[in-house]
């Protein structure tokens, strides 16, 4: 019963899949999963745990699969379709599953077209038209157009994420909807597959023919008959997404849905989630990118104030205004609380606003648009706010302002504590000049209830995205409808959208009949009969939907358990409860987790999917090579939930946890940081990573591989000895094949070369503890094992660059002498060896606590090393000490640029020389996930002449230990050509720097470059 389906059932495997997949769950899965691997080419995943990771969205709700599939081409979801329809399965089509009322969770089988279906099939840029596939980005469709100056401007704030096909689903908005409309108004065409498999082509109505035209017909005799109840019931404002587009032959909306008036069939399935046809392609009118762009940030001292200000300000810039965009006071604190964020919104407060709207004017030039700044200034001014806008016109405080915008959702989300934001009502829409009054309401029915909502979203369309906090374990759901039905009395009352851009879903969908009526109601009814006679397309969702309290759908159901764990690592701090009202949360440990904390944090993931991007930032780079939903960090979160909570299909949780099917989810996590930084809620999946190690370890024991990469600290004094001998491993041929047999590292991988003469036998000459204690420039030098044993100059670099600004520079060594050096316990961690690390930590506390409680900066050079004193090293039971020596703990470059920027730098900067190269630098993830990227550009600026250049890319590959691993190699240089070896190559000349003793052996396994650290060149420029 405990022996796990395989991961994928593959064609070669087909003939078993039947058995395999009825002996765990069913003789429909069976037969499903075994025709899906013989007809298709598709990836067929029918695990419990792959069920699992495709049972929620972004919303409450969690309904588990019958299977998933991923085609990897049209034909392939074609033939989905016919198997499904013969075989009476219902389907559920997924994009980015970022879905915020559960439109794409159901019981039937889940197809992801993500991953493979996502392809551009034709751009015309004078027409300016682009046909696409359904599981396309909306960021990398916009990438690829932009060297055509064009972008699809329905800017969802999802846009990293969001697939085509989804926000088509969806009606999707945007922040810059007020310029270009909805979804519904920059679709021109669709293929799309009936249930019955007839390929509809929808498009103009006038022009259409055969199938597409009888529907037409159809349609537009529905709304002929329906045009009372239409005219009377539907919503007049843009933001609705409630329903089917009816209305197409009888306009309501208060912006067209075509610019000449015409009827377009493809807005039917604009906003049906799914339930109509399964979409092939779609044609997207494209609009030209704005060539310049200015910010006004109004700051308001009251809520209210700031929502009776968008109705006035939308009639500013003449055409040229492009988005209003509200951020609360809870949204601004949490911004302020996430490193990632903390500087931007800072940048754009005057004082302690209660809310600030983001006024966005788009046009030829910038000169053309600062009167438009001026006058939202005068304009505020007229409204008794003088002096409250901040301008922003430089693009890059503009963008990055944008981006925490984008994290709003997400960003609330990250309140510990089981209460949290919930999305039921958050998308309410109402006339403009109402939504003061409104959301001043809505205000009064969050605290009848014992709660409070938090605000964000686009008030130039009259949409306030509010979560009321709800604690869905306890008594959210009765809560939630008792909301629910006062918040539809006010939209009622004001004469707006209850779904006015998140759709319906299992969240909203029993809510339609209340807004349309019982006759327009049936007539979605019908156009559902009609074109899904057989309703195999997301059933249960528009029409016949469950209602929205049910809990057996939601993610924490009735029955919901933790198992009890005892934690090596202290995850206290996740495990509290939260007052929904003050949102101030209880003291650590208070929470009542049986997993100390552990299960809460995991809990944390909201599954909003912002670990999908592919841009900027670091995570998830093991997604970004496989695109498998089991590496992703959200993947790798839901597995854990459900592991804990035993729902890992019919083997106890206690095994569950230390299952071989948790190892393989974690498996590619390469521990970068990069959701620690980058994930709005604060999922930090390298330190769950070490906790599960921890666990698993000892239940299955540790390789030899884990034990040479754990113990590199304790066992590197004796064999730099026997450097010569070890070094023979990459120079005689065969024996790299011959230790991969033992060792597990890859014999296609050089391993760091052994030196006999090491900064530890033999160090430069530096101050006494008792001279750096007593110095009026004294900071103590901290040298890890890698920059010790095997690349010393670094070491005595850095220590020479010290010495030479004017420090009294001291090495740090142990209190008691036994022939090893100073380690803080990271490569133990890394093989789950918690316990061994906290006492390499407790000796690195002991040394480093007197320096530490007089102020004394303790400087490191590998970042992974250095960085563990400022976030593991605070969770081993170390007590205060740890905390007051991470307070002093700085990276090298950490530490020069703050130095520099207080003016205590001059007698180096006079004398470093010139450098003429171009500088490239690659910042290592744990630098990128702490923010000290920034200071290492600083301090390379130091130098005269330098102008180095980030390589923006995620992580390097090689991550410690992982990219030597024979089964990880070929993934690690997977990552490593994303974006860093292809920056390299393209600057052969340029000087490389990379902190990270992986990275610069990545750099040059990858592409025969030596990279060095900024300490080398640093020393390297300095004159005599």
């Amino acid at each position: 019963m405990n022996a796990p389906l395989p991961l994928k059932v593959t064609q070669e495997t087909a003939t078993h899949a039947y058995d395999n997949v009825a002996r765990i769950s069913n003789e429909v899965a069976g037969r499903l999963a075994a025709r899906l691997a013989s007809d298709t080419r598709g990836e067929v995943l029918f695990s419990a745990a792959d069920r699992g990771r495709y049972a929620t969205d972004a919303s409450i709700y969690q309904v588990m699969p019958v299977g998933v599939f991923v085609p990897r081409s049209a034909p392939d979801v074609k033939a989905a379709l016919d198997i499904c329809r013969d075989m009476g399965v219902p389907i559920v089509p997924r994009g980015g599953g970022t879905s915020q009322c559960g439109q794409t969770v159901g019981a039937g089988l889940v197809i992801d077209h993500a991953k493979h279906i996502r392809n551009i099939i034709d751009v015309d840029v004078d027409k300016r038209t682009a046909e696409v596939e359904p599981g396309i980005v909306l960021d990398h469709l916009n990438a690829a157009l932009k060297k055509h100056g064009l972008w699809y401007p329905v800017d969802v704030s999802t846009s990293a994420q969001a697939t085509l096909g989804g926000m088509a689903g969806n009606n999707s908005c945007g922040s810059r909807s007020i310029a270009y409309g909805n979804m519904v108004h920059n679709v021109l065409g669709a293929q799309a597959w009936t249930s019955g498999s007839q390929l509809l082509q929808l498009g103009p109505y006038a022009a259409s023919s055969g199938n597409a035209r009888e529907l037409g017909n159809y349609i537009r005799s529905l709304a002929e008959e329906l045009h009372p109840a239409i005219k009377r019931m539907w919503p007049k404002v843009m933001r609705r997404v409630g329903g089917y587009n009816l209305d197409i032959f009888d306009p309501q909306s208060e912006r067209p849905y075509t610019a000449d008036g015409s009827v377009n069939l493809a807005h039917l399935l604009v906003g049906s989630e799914g339930t109509l046809a399964l979409t092939k392609s779609l044609t997207l009118q494209l609009a030209e990118l704005p060539k310049a762009k200015v910010l006004g940030v109004v700051n308001f001292p009251t809520f209210y104030r700031a929502m009776d200000a968008a109705q006035h300000i939308v009639k500013l810039g003449d055409g040229s205004l492009t988005a209003v965009e509200l951020v609360d006071r809870t949204m601004i604190e949490l911004s302020l609380q996430n490193p990632a964020f903390a500087p931007t919104i800072r940048s754009a407060l005057i004082g302690q606003p209660a809310a600030i709207l983001l006024v966005e004017f788009s046009g030829a030039s910038k000169a053309d648009l600062l009167p438009h700044l001026k006058r939202l200034g005068e304009l505020m001014g007229d409204l008794l706010l003088p002096d409250s806008v901040v301008e922003m016109v430089d693009d890059a405080p503009q963008k990055n302002l944008w981006e925490v915008r984008k994290a709003g959702l997400n960003i609330m989300m990250s309140l510990k504590g089981d209460g949290k934001p919930v999305s039921f009502i958050e998308d309410c829409a109402v006339p403009l000049e109402h939504l003061a009054e409104y959301t001043d309401a809505l205000t009064e029915v969050f605290r009848k209830y014992g709660s409070k909502g938090t605000w964000y979203a686009h008030a130039s369309v009259g949409t306030l995205h509010v979560r009321p906090i709800l604690d869905m374990r306890r008594e959210g759901a009765p809560k939630m409808r008792a909301i629910a039905e006062e918040a539809s009395e006010l939209v009622r009352k004001f004469k707006g959208a209850y779904s006015g851009e998140h759709g319906d879903g299992l969240c909203r969908g029993e809510w339609i009949q209340w807004q349309f009526g019982p006759q327009i109601n049936a007539a979605f009814a019908a156009i559902k009969q009609t074109m899904d006679p057989i309703n195999l397309l997301s059933p249960g969702r528009m029409v016949n939907p469950p209602k929205m309290d049910d809990t057996r759908l939601m993610r924490f159901a009735p029955g919901y358990k933790v198992i009890p764990i005892q934690t090596a690592l202290d995850w206290r701090a996740w495990d509290v409860q939260n007052d929904p009202v003050t949102e101030l949360t209880s003291a650590p440990g208070s929470g009542g987790d049986p997993a100390q904390g552990f299960a809460k944090a995991v809990e944390m993931c909201n599954n909003n999917g912002h670990c999908r991007k592919f841009d900027a930032g670091t995570m998830c780079p093991s997604y970004r090579v496989t695109r498998d939903e089991q590496h992703l960090t959200r993947g790798r979160a839901n597995t854990l939930r459900l592991a804990l909570s035993g729902q890992l299909g019919g083997m106890h949780a206690a095994d569950a946890f230390t299952s071989d099917i948790v190892k393989d989810a974690l498996d590619l996590c390469v521990g970068c940081k990069g959701c620690k930084r980058d994930c709005p809620t604060g999922v930090d999946m390298a330190k769950m990573k070490v906790e599960f190690l921890h666990h698993y370890k000892a239940k299955h024991g540790y390789t030899l591989k884990d034990k040479l990469v754990a113990r590199l600290p304790d066992y590197a004094h004796w064999a730099s000895r026997l450097a010569p001998l070890l070094n023979l491993r990459d120079k005689i041929p065969g024996l790299a094949a011959l230790s991969e047999r033992f060792t597990g590292f890859s014999a296609k991988r050089s391993l760091p070369q052994w030196k006999t003469r090491t900064f530890f036998n033999h160090p430069p000459v530096s101050a006494t503890r008792e001279e750096v204690l007593a110095a009026s420039k004294p900071v103590v030098l901290f040298v890890d094992t890698f920059n010790g044993h095997f690349e010393s100059d670094n070491a005595a670099s850095a220590l020479k660059v010290l010495q030479a600004a004017g420090y009294t520079a001291h090495v740090a060594i142990k209190n008691v002498a036994d022939g090893k050096h100073l380690c803080c316990g990271r490569t133990y961690l890394a093989s789950g060896m918690v316990d061994a690390a906290k006492a390499k930590a407790s000796e690195l506390v002991d040394a480093l606590l007197p320096f530490a409680e007089r102020g004394i900066a303790i400087v490191g050079l590998e970042p992974s090393c250095l960085l563990t004193m400022r976030d593991e090293m605070l969770v081993m039971g170390l007590g205060e000490a740890a905390h007051t020596i991470a307070g002093q703990a700085l990276l090298f470059e950490e530490f020069l640029a703050r130095e520099a920027a207080a003016g205590l730098l001059d007698p180096l900067k006079a004398r470093l020389q010139p450098v003429e190269q171009a500088i490239l630098l690659h910042g290592h993830c744990h630098q990128k996930a702490f923010g000290a990227v920034s200071p290492i550009l600083e301090v390379l600026r130091l130098i005269p002449g330098a102008k180095p250049e980030l390589i923006e890319s995620s992580c390097c590959g090689m991550a410690g230990s992982f990219g030597y691993e024979t089964s990880h190699y070929e993934v690690s240089m997977q990552m490593a050509e994303l974006s860093l070896l292809p920056a390299v190559r393209q600057q052969p000349d340029a000087i490389v720097v990379a902190d990270g003793t992986s990275c610069r052996h990545q750099i040059r396994d990858g592409a025969q470059r030596e990279a060095i650290h900024v300490a080398v060149l640093m020393a390297q420029q300095l004159r005599a």
